[in-house]
C-alpha cells in the first residue's frame, strides 16, 4: 500500500488540515502581538498620565447621584472661585454625553495644539483657570456622542494624557450625575481623587446621594462633603427667604453618612442668568446670598487636605 496521502487513506484532508492550522496560528500570533502592542502603548500612556497627575496638587470629582441638582453648576463655580483665590486651576469637564461646563464660561472653538504639536493645549478662561470639555474636540457641537464603556475611558484618559495641564493647584472634574463609566474611569485613573457631592434638600434626590456616598465609600474615594444645593430662595428684591425644595435634608444625611457638609446654597436667578449668558455668578456680585453660601463653601474645601 502506498505511504502518500490519498482520498483511500485520509480522503485528502491532510494538506487542507496543516494549511488550517498553520492560519489560525498565524492568526493566534497577530492577535498575541496586538495584545502586547496595546498593553505596551497603555503603559506608556500611563507613564504620561502618572507625570502630568504628579504636577497637580489637588484633584477635586465633583458628582451628584440624579442629574438636575446643578452639578455643573456648583463645579464651574467651584474652579472659578478657587482661580478667583489665586490658585491655578484646572476644570475637566468628563460629561461626554452633555458637555455644558464651555457654555457656562463663554468659551467655544477646538483645542489648540502646543508648539511641538504634542499636546493639547486648555482653552484659557483666565490667567488662573483653564478647562478641557468634549465639546472643545468637536467640529460639530450638535453632534450626538454615541460612545459605549472602553471609548469613554480612552477619551478620559486622553484627557489626562494628551492634555498639556502644567503645574495646577487644583483640578476640579465635572462627572455627569450617577456611578456609571465616567465616575468609575475617574476613580481608577485619578486615584487620589476626592469627591464633593451635591444635592437637593429634597428626598427624591437624597435617596440617590446614598449611592454616590457609596460609590465612593467601594472605589476607597475621600469625601470632602455635601453641598445642599437649591436649598430655598431668597427674593432679590425684599430678602425674603422661601424653601420651595424643602431645607436641611442634605446636612441630614451628611450627619447620618458621618461626612462633612459643606453648606447650603439658595436658588437665585442670577445663577441661572450667568450659566446661561457664560458669565458665572462667583464671577459677578459677590455680595449675593448664593455667591456669600458658594464663598464659604469655597474656604471650607481650601482647609480640606
Amino acid at each position: 500500500m502506498s505511504n502518500d496521502c490519498s482520498s483511500e487513506s485520509c480522503g485528502g484532508t491532510c494538506g487542507t488540515n496543516q494549511q488550517s492550522n498553520a492560519e489560525m496560528e498565524r492568526k493566534s500570533n497577530a492577535e498575541m502581538e496586538r495584545k502586547s502592542n496595546a498593553e505596551m502603548e497603555r503603559n506608556a500612556q500611563d507613564i504620561v498620565i502618572n507625570a502630568s497627575l504628579a504636577k497637580i496638587k489637588n484633584k477635586i470629582f465633583v458628582m451628584s447621584g440624579k442629574g438636575g441638582v446643578g452639578k455643573s453648576t456648583v463645579a464651574v463655580n467651584l474652579a472659578l472661585g478657587l482661580a478667583e483665590a489665586n490658585f491655578q486651576v484646572g476644570l475637566m469637564d468628563v460629561d461626554l454625553h452633555g458637555p455644558s461646563v464651555p457654555k457656562m464660561l463663554g468659551i467655544s472653538g477646538m483645542l489648540d495644539l502646543s508648539p511641538d504639536k504634542r499636546y493639547m493645549l486648555p482653552k484659557k478662561y483666565n490667567s488662573h483657570l483653564k478647562a478641557v470639555s468634549i465639546e472643545c474636540l468637536m467640529q460639530d457641537t450638535d453632534s450626538p456622542v454615541i460612545w459605549r464603556g472602553p471609548l469613554k475611558m480612552g477619551a478620559i484618559r486622553q484627557f489626562m494624557s494628551d492634555v498639556m495641564w502644567d503645574d495646577l493647584d487644583y483640578l476640579v472634574i465635572d462627572s455627569p450625575p450617577g456611578t456609571g463609566d465616567e465616575p468609575l474611569a475617574i476613580a481608577e485613573i485619578i486615584k487620589d481623587a476626592k469627591a464633593v457631592i451635591v444635592t437637593q434638600p429634597q428626598e427624591i434626590s437624597l435617596s440617590d446621594v446614598r449611592k454616590s456616598i457609596n460609590f465612593c465609600n467601594r472605589v476607597n474615594m475621600k469625601i470632602i462633603g455635601l453641598i445642599e444645593n437649591m436649598s430655598g430662595y431668597v427674593c432679590p428684591k425684599c430678602g425674603e427667604r422661601l424653601d420651595l425644595f424643602k431645607t436641611g435634608g442634605g446636612k441630614k444625611m451628611a450627619a447620618k453618612f458621618k461626612i462633612p457638609f459643606l453648606g447650603a446654597i439658595p436658588i437665585d436667578p442670577r445663577v441661572v442668568e450667568g450659566g446661561d449668558d457664560g458669565v458665572p455668578f462667583m464671577a459677578g456680585d459677590l455680595k449675593t446670598p448664593a455667591a456669600e453660601s458658594f464663598q464659604k463653601i469655597i474656604e471650607e474645601i481650601i482647609k480640606t487636605k
